[in-house]
């Protein structure tokens, strides 16, 4: 017998619509709108048309900054899923210890992304922070204000520190879902750790692993506070990334057509990503069905 549909609790969602409608679409309008325009001042605006759009795509000074956000999001990906799947193999599966670890792990998630970008400022300092004394009187001639490679590897640790957790519980939570007999099923047939590993494990991340890519992806393409706190995109432009290039041109410049083009570009390329990592997913989804 068909059921007759019930549409009120449509109304419960209207509020969470118009206020998602009130704080994401009107905004976007309104940068739609700076995209193309040009004014001289005193609200006076004037069509500019696709202008703005032409000057992005064809800027030396954008293609600079994305090269340093690709090299920054490849790098971060290569150390902290492969690191994160490590840390999730070897942690605790039951027990007290088991809990600890998940506190622990957890931590760092917790601390607001400027609160981090502080720590590490004064953290790697070399007349006050621990990591700058230490690595200076190992003879090191560490200092991230201006060697460009210092900076790079601090933000790159900073992000290290911060958000492998994030891939480490995941992984822990899709290994937990395994179930004992799997094991048990490798033991009898006296499977290697590395067959365990690539046979039972991986594939039972595989979902989960591409949540983490997607997350990290995400988190460190756009990522602005922490490497604008510690460098403040210096020295020179060595960690000006496209969202620390995109707020100097919008407040710093106040240049609100080509910024206004630039955000939206900016949105759609990660828009774009997304949307392939979400039908990677669906379709190995389908597969392990």
């Amino acid at each position: 017998m068909d059921k007759s549909q019930n549409n009120r609790a449509w109304f419960l969602v209207l509020p969470v619509l118009v206020l998602v409608a009130f704080s994401a679409v009107i905004p976007l309008m309104t940068v739609v709108n700076y995209s193309v325009q040009d004014t001289f001042g005193n609200n006076a605006f004037f069509w500019a048309g696709l202008e703005w759009f032409e000057e992005i795509i064809t800027s030396e000074r954008i293609h600079a900054a994305l090269g340093r956000q690709v090299l920054f999001t490849a790098i971060i990906l290569a150390i902290q899923v492969p690191l994160g799947i490590f840390v999730a193999l070897h942690m605790p599966k039951k027990g007290f210890w088991a809990s600890l670890c998940l506190i622990l792990m957890a931590m760092p998630l917790l601390i607001p992304f400027n609160v981090v970008g502080t720590i590490w400022q004064i953290f790697g300092r070399v007349d006050i922070g621990l990591l700058g004394r230490v690595l200076t009187a190992l003879g090191f001639d560490y200092n991230y204000t201006s060697d460009w490679l210092d900076a790079w590897a601090t933000v790159i640790v900073m992000d290290v520190w911060h958000w492998t957790s994030l891939v480490a519980l995941l992984c822990y939570a899709g290994l937990q879902s395994i179930p004992e007999a799997y094991y048990q099923a490798a033991k009898i047939d006296q499977a290697s750790r590395w067959a365990v590993f690539r046979h039972i494990e991986l594939p039972k991340m595989r979902g989960v692993l591409l949540i983490a890519v997607l997350l990290r992806f995400m988190d460190s393409f756009m990522i602005y506070t922490e490497p604008f706190v510690v460098t403040g995109g210096g020295p020179g432009n060595a960690t000006t990334f496209l969202s620390i290039d995109l707020v100097k041109m919008a407040i710093g410049q106040f240049d609100l057509g080509p910024a206004a083009a630039f955000s939206i570009i900016y949105f759609l390329v990660i828009l774009l990503i997304s949307w392939v990592f979400y039908t990677v997913m669906t379709n190995l989804d389908r597969e392990t069905k």
